[in-house]
């Protein structure tokens, strides 16, 4: 059977890094990388549909130089935000297993236990948001998930969730851009309220 790389030699496939900010006070948690964006751009969220609305919805916010991330070359830079995936590497069939989410659980947790205080960990769909909960460790029925909801996690962080930014959940308007917004809206109150807690 033909390896990726062998098929695509130009590809990253490999296990793909966080990117961004590492002192930021926000996390975004996706599923994994893509078979043609980050498995092939070697940065999470890049080179296919899911980024499209994130790293747009990033740049309204404040927290990206540029609306759109097309290569490791193209000068985006993320302020207070870091992305990473829940599964670091190309699944089979595009859809992490429950081996490789236990597998790679231990690397999140480490990028957990890494943010400053009262930060907010954005989970992009229930994968993550029970990954997010077993990093931790935390059980699943701690906090159940749904779109543009907080819970406040036991060291002070804030989990917030939102429907992942696939095509199929924009294309069937399960997640909108306003929708999105709102979700951010959400995590920009949050962090300014961290920021009036004294030190």
């Amino acid at each position: 059977m033909c390896t990726v790389k062998q098929q695509y030699p130009d590809y990253h496939a490999q296990p793909v890094a966080p990117f961004g900010d590492t002192q930021a006070r926000l996390l975004v948690v996706g599923l994994a990388p893509g078979m043609h964006g980050a498995n092939a751009s070697g940065r999470p969220f890049t080179g296919d549909f899911a980024g499209l609305l994130l790293y747009e919805t990033l740049y309204d916010f404040g927290y990206s130089n540029r609306p759109t991330s097309e290569s490791l070359a193209d000068g985006l830079m993320l302020k207070d935000c870091r992305i990473t995936n829940a599964v670091k590497c190309l699944p089979p069939q595009n859809k992490p297993t429950t081996t490789e989410i236990n597998t790679c659980n231990p690397y999140l947790a480490v990028e957990l236990k890494a943010l400053p205080e009262q930060s907010v960990i954005l989970a992009l769909g229930t994968i993550a948001h029970q990954a997010v909960l077993k990093a931790y460790p935390l059980k699943s029925g701690f906090a159940a998930f749904g779109h543009n909801a907080l819970h406040t996690l036991p060291d002070g962080r804030t989990l917030v969730d939102s429907y992942h930014t696939s095509r199929y959940n924009i294309q069937t308007k399960r997640l909108t851009k306003a929708m999105f917004a709102d979700v951010f809206a959400s995590i920009g109150q949050l962090l300014a309220h961290s920021n009036q807690q004294p030190t």
